[in-house]
């Protein structure tokens, strides 16, 4: 499977606690912090609810 690279890029703050539990559950807990993930479905559709936090990277 392919790997992508999440950077969060904005605040989980005032946002709503779903969109908080999946920043928490894709490993991001801190602005600027980076996970290399295996592209999933369940994985790709979680970076679709919180694609306006996030900067998402494929990787080779």
């Amino acid at each position: 499977m392919k790997k992508i690279k999440i950077t969060q890029v904005k605040s989980g703050i005032d946002r709503s606690e779903r969109q908080k539990l999946t920043l928490k559950a894709l490993g991001l807990n801190k602005l600027h912090a980076s996970k290399e993930v295996e592209a999933t479905p369940q994985i790709l559709g979680m970076v679709k609810k919180v694609n306006h936090l996030i900067k998402v990277e494929e990787l080779a």
